[in-house]
């Protein structure tokens, strides 16, 4: 579960946000953190208390049309943070490579990549959980090696932490600090962890054994999440440090001065530096000499290898839940991958790096649209006391999750207005539109029902009152 706090499309907006605000936005670090454990317990629940994954229940409590736009709006989701991980694959082995292998060949190289887990899951899912967790270690230690190589300020990282201030920020800043909320709470890890949960023995005949479980499974995802906040601390530190401040042109500048052999791809004027996963290395790389690139390489292919089977196993529990249709994993595996290779494959080829790498920006972007489709649903049934019985959402919990989706809808809400300006062309326009034509209908269900959920006290509540 904690791999999707810590995927390329996070580690991408880490060092953006440490870039353009020092320190000043690690506090939206830990409150977006927070916020996605308390989102991932209602799902966590759901599963625990019920016996059935979120897409499960949304197959017994949403109408088939609803139900069928609601699967594929989550499989966009999915296709898009598939993206990410063949985008953050293919930059690594670039700069592993010493960039002799070109992108798009980087990108067909995941292919492969993505059926050796299937492979691995062959032997157990405790076996894979025990790889995914030698990835997570991979990254804590590349990352944390980057970390105490550029020896930040720590009284100033404790200070962003714990000091909810933003001190001379404006609207760069504030596109950060709304990029790393939507990058750390992922749509499709609320059906995966309500999933993952049923793979655990639970009396369910016993309401002791489901709180049990419940708290359990709470402390699990909460230390977790701990883990996944101190590598994102590591990432946003190292960029802080040194990129904060600087423009392009003194990047450039700096390059030039130690006659660096790696390239930029950075215009030499005074904008403030523009870094992605790439130029992140190749910074450290002309810092620190050129192992700390290769270890911010190797950290940045876990992050994409551990997010992989995240994504497969997601796509299989709402394929099977919301369609009562069941595939073979590799199937599952081949149909998202093939999705996620087109774009990319294309861009790779085509276009330039600064483009490639500047893809995970509009995937979290996407991400955080799609938020919606997972937490209204999670909201809805943890609500319901004739799905929940007695560990139904109480009024407090209920306030905190209407909060939290109020924040996501002002996030969501902010990049629709960015996104918007910025259009330009009929394509652009049609696809959106007819996105948007989608989009809103489904969202308005969703949100009836949680209505509907959260102020009514009949707990035979079912999707046909608000359909």
């Amino acid at each position: 579960m904690s791999i999707a706090f810590l995927d390329p499309g996070n580690i991408e907006a880490d060092l953006q946000s440490g870039a353009a605000a020092d320190y000043k936005l690690f506090w939206v670090l830990l409150w977006s953190t927070v916020l996605g454990l308390l989102v991932q317990r209602l799902a966590a629940r759901i599963g625990t208390v019920t016996g059935q994954h979120l897409a499960e229940v949304c197959y017994s409590e949403y109408r088939p049309l609803p139900r069928t736009f609601l699967w594929l709006m989550m499989e966009v989701a999915i296709i898009g943070s598939d993206m990410q991980e063949v985008i953050g694959t293919a930059i690594a082995i670039f700069l592993l490579s010493n960039r002799t292998i070109p992108l798009w060949k980087g990108v067909l190289i995941t292919i492969f990549d993505t059926f050796t887990f299937v492979f691995l899951d062959s032997y157990g899912l405790r076996k894979l959980e025990l790889f995914f967790a030698f990835l997570i270690a991979t990254m804590a230690f590349t990352f944390g090696f980057e970390f105490f190589l550029s020896r930040p300020e720590f009284g100033e990282i404790m200070e962003g932490i714990f000091v909810p201030m933003c001190s001379g920020c404006g609207k760069t800043e504030l596109m950060q600090a709304i990029g790393i909320v939507g990058s750390c709470i992922m749509p499709h890890n609320l059906y995966l962890h309500s999933g993952l949960v049923k793979t655990r023995q639970v009396d369910r005949t016993r309401d002791e054994s489901i709180s049990e479980a419940n708290f359990y499974y709470f402390i699990e995802s909460g230390l977790a999440l701990f883990v996944s906040f101190i590598i994102n601390v590591f990432v946003m530190s190292v960029f802080a440090k040194g990129l904060y401040a600087k423009t392009n042109e003194d990047v450039v500048s700096y390059v030039k001065s130690i006659n660096a052999i790696i390239s930029f791809n950075l215009q030499n004027n005074t904008d403030a530096v523009d870094v992605d996963i790439y130029s992140g290395g190749a910074f450290l790389g002309c810092q620190f000499g050129m192992a700390a690139l290769y270890i911010w390489a190797v950290g940045i292919l876990a992050a994409g290898q551990s997010s992989t089977m995240c994504g497969c196993y997601s796509g299989q529990f709402t394929m099977e839940g919301m369609l009562n249709l069941k595939w073979r994993r590799w199937r599952r595996v081949l149909f998202t991958r093939s999705l996620a290779l087109l774009p990319t494959l294309y861009v790779a080829s085509f276009s330039t790096l600064d483009a490639f790498s500047g893809m995970n920006d509009m995937l979290n972007a996407l991400m955080s649209l799609q938020l919606p489709f997972a937490v209204l649903p999670a909201i809805a049934f943890s609500s319901n006391t004739r799905i929940m019985g007695p560990f139904a959402n109480g009024i407090t919990n209920k306030i905190i999750a209407v909060l939290i989706f109020c924040l996501i809808v002002a996030i969501n809400s902010a990049f629709v207005f960015a996104f918007v300006s910025t259009l330009s062309g009929v394509p652009s326009i049609v696809s959106v539109t007819i996105y948007g034509c989608i989009y809103i209908p489904v969202t308005l269900y969703l949100l009836l029902h949680t209505i509907a959920a959260l102020t009514s006290t009949d707990s035979r509540l079912n999707s046909s009152q608000v359909w």
